[in-house]
């Protein structure tokens, strides 16, 4: 017999779902580059965090680097505390497009 309809979503959203471990674990290893982020699905953030750790880390030759480093080390700390909600957001759109 066939799986239900039900059975096939629920399959789905097991199998697409986004896990605050793993985001957490990103965050960790590769959050400065916005590599959280983009698991979450916030691409524009995460490629934003991403370019601006990039260009600093070139500006630092300069000194002038220091600053933009700094900045993201403040935002790396604040998603430290966003990623359940970013998480669970992530996984509420997933149901609402497998529902729809």
């Amino acid at each position: 017999p066939r799986p239900s309809p039900d059975a096939i979503a629920r399959m789905r959203y097991d199998a697409a779902a986004k896990s605050p471990l793993i985001a957490y674990l990103l965050w960790f290893f590769l959050g400065y580059g916005g590599v959280h982020r983009m698991y979450l699905g916030r691409w524009i953030s995460g490629i934003l965090m991403l370019l601006l750790f990039g260009l600093s880390l070139l500006l630092t030759l300069v000194l002038i680097g220091y600053l933009g480093l700094g900045l993201i080390a403040l935002w790396w700390v604040i998603d430290a505390l966003l990623i359940p909600g970013m998480a669970r957001r992530a996984n509420e759109r997933l149901i609402a497009r497998l529902a729809g």
